[in-house]
């Protein structure tokens, strides 16, 4: 596929991380594969063809390599402990977004160059009531003309806090030092996955207990401190395996390979990582992901009266301080309930008493007035 192979390279060329790009290509294929049932061009697409596509994202299934087996009788339901859905095997709305946002630029990108179609296919959505930039200041740069026009609404989600006796049976769920070092550093540093398995052995600072991260957005490197807790277990896992190389990965895994050789240590991967929860989640009832070790970890400082915002969007490495504010300064909903509760139990009680009597004025006492105005004779 020419448009989509020359578009990518461009793609790359900006610094885009591997991951961008694998997605990137992914919904530019299921574009190209609609295009083709529909029997359209790629550089004859309008808005149209969009709106019938995204119309289609939303009533059809993802496609799978394999039948669902013991996860068919959960899809789309919600667990009772975690209080968290599983996912189905429908497109959700942040998926089509997404797709959406991909397409606009790939053609904005055949725009530029003169060889695409004149009008992009992905419209924004405009308001009828203004002219775009109808109040904009010369000295402010351009932002975004508005959302795209066929985005599904998203619905605002809650970060996923794990109570503390929760996350307890899942720390005693685990089976190997490793897993427990590493679920311990991520819930006490809201490192992400990514991030966590990145780490070598240089990156692990063990006198001021930190642990150096590659952001999985800038790229940059960031000590982020740890609790004394996860070093124990680090240590107690590093007592276990052979010596490494400080410049290898940290995490290790063994693995058996058909080749007459056994096991062998191969870099713990992120599947490995979900393998690891898949065990403790079949075992315990529950769904827990890595992600839930970071939201509980991010409402925890958020919530601790030491620590300012500015110091929790420093460790989520959030690039703006209201991506921290709208995500974690929020409510639990069984606060909020509780609150209420107890409004309405105090007003039924005041309401079982009658209102004192109010007093009556009487006016003021001649010397008081004598005394405020002078009391001389006019």
């Amino acid at each position: 596929m020419e448009p989509i192979r020359r578009f990518l390279i461009d793609f790359v060329a900006r610094d885009n991380r591997p991951g961008s790009v694998r997605s990137y290509a992914f919904d530019l294929l299921r574009w190209w594969r609609w295009l083709r049932v529909v029997q359209v061009e790629w550089d004859r697409a309008t808005s149209a063809e969009v709106r019938d596509f995204v119309l289609w994202l939303r009533v059809t299934t993802k496609p799978r390599r394999s039948a669902r087996t013991h996860s068919a009788a959960t899809a789309g339901t919600t667990n009772t402990i975690t209080k968290k859905p599983y996912l189905d095997d429908l497109y959700k709305p942040r998926t089509i977004r997404h797709s959406n946002a991909v397409l606009r630029s790939f053609y904005e990108f055949w725009i530029e160059s003169g060889s695409g179609p004149l009008v992009n296919p992905v419209p924004l959505a405009r308001s009828v009531r203004r002219r775009p930039h109808a109040h904009h200041s010369p000295l402010d740069p351009y932002g975004s003309e508005g959302r795209l026009r066929y985005n599904p609404k998203v619905p605002r989600r809650l970060p996923r806090q794990m109570p503390d006796e929760r996350w307890n049976e899942l720390f005693a769920a685990l089976r190997s030092n490793r897993d427990r070092a590493i679920l311990a550093l991520g819930i006490s540093n809201a490192a992400r996955a990514s991030e966590l398995l990145g780490v070598r052995g240089v990156d692990v600072d063990w006198g001021d207990q930190l642990v150096r991260v590659e952001r999985k957005g800038s790229q940059a490197e960031q000590w982020l401190p740890s609790s004394p807790e996860s070093f124990i277990w680090l240590r107690l896992y590093q007592s276990e395996g052979p010596p490494l190389d400080p410049q290898e990965p940290l995490w290790w895994t063994l693995r058996r390979r058909d080749h007459g050789e056994g096991l062998n240590y191969q870099p713990l991967n992120y599947e490995a990582l979900r393998a690891v929860f898949r065990r403790a989640n079949a075992l315990l009832g529950t769904n827990w992901s890595m992600h839930d070790l970071r939201h509980t970890a991010a409402l925890r400082m958020a919530r601790d009266k030491r620590l300012t915002l500015r110091d929790v969007q420093t460790i989520l490495g959030h690039v703006h301080l209201s991506t921290t504010a709208d995500i974690y300064l929020v409510e639990e909903e069984e606060q909020v309930i509780a609150r209420v509760q107890e409004y309405l139990a105090d007003r039924e009680e005041r309401a079982k008493y009658p209102a004192p009597p109010t007093a009556v004025a009487t006016g003021y006492e001649a010397s008081d007035l004598a005394v405020l105005f002078g009391g001389g004779q006019a």
